[in-house]
């Protein structure tokens, strides 16, 4: 059976993938480089990331940092563990995004985190608390201000090697740029031109891991004038080069 709560260290290295299960993700130190579903933001002490069941996201942290991980367990255990509480705990985990913590939840992850957490009764006991305590986050309210994230990806991804602009996502979002700009801040912690640029460097690792193309045609299909200024924005990013990225690409499918 899986762990419900672990402690796990991130790096550099970056993660990619899904699960079937919903996950949270609590900042206890450093900072956590998060994307979900194509929004990003970063995990730090006093906040975490809600990843739905199925939910595509990817992390990395170029200066190490240290979370709280609560794997919420198949089946019927929200209704068996929470009772009246597992409703409201379904709709929060079912909205992707970034929270952040009380005084009171922040002592709580605190106290877990300094907790014998492999201890079955410990963790069952621990996330039954926490998740109970995490429903006062209203996710119906953040549901309601999410941003079209599937339009502005598409967006992006169709004019990717052409210069945007924060006026090109506005028009897609049916926005003013200045209500654009406080909506991206409100939801994912960056501006919309930082949403850009780590949506196409997200585009270009896809495309140096599922491609043979050369490093300098992808940094052009990707916005990049030069391979030079391309590889030092995916160094800055991930905390590796493209050639690096490709390179363990390659080992890993070995």
């Amino acid at each position: 059976m899986r762990p419900i709560l672990t402690l796990r260290h991130y790096t550099r290295e970056l993660i990619v993938h899904s699960h079937d299960h919903a996950q949270l993700v609590f900042g206890l130190s450093g900072a956590l480089d998060f994307e979900v579903e194509g929004c990003g933001s970063q995990v730090r002490q006093q906040s975490f990331v809600v990843i739905p069941s199925g939910a595509h996201h990817a992390c990395g942290s170029p200066s190490g940092s240290r979370c709280l991980v609560l794997d919420v367990p198949d089946g019927g255990w929200l209704t068996d563990s929470l009772g009246e509480h597992a409703d409201a705990s379904r709709r929060l985990l079912d909205q992707p995004g970034r929270l952040s913590l009380g005084a009171g939840q922040s002592q709580l992850v605190s106290w877990l985190a300094n907790s014998p957490v492999a201890d079955p009764l410990i963790a069952q006991q621990g996330a039954v608390l926490l998740l109970a305590s995490l429903n006062h986050a209203r996710p119906a309210e953040l549901a309601a201000r999410r941003l079209p994230y599937a339009a502005l990806d598409a967006h992006i991804e169709q004019y990717a090697a052409y210069p945007l602009q924060v006026a090109d996502l506005a028009r897609v979002a049916g926005l003013s740029i200045a209500r654009l700009h406080a909506r991206f801040m409100a939801e994912c912690g960056q501006t919309p031109m930082d949403y850009i640029r780590s949506r196409r460097l997200h585009l270009a690792v896809q495309l140096l891991r599922d491609t043979v193309l050369p490093i300098g045609e992808i940094a052009s299909r990707v916005g990049y004038a030069s391979q030079s200024a391309f590889s030092a924005a995916v160094l800055r990013e991930f905390g590796a080069s493209p050639r690096q990225l490709r390179r363990d690409s390659c080992d890993k499918s070995r």
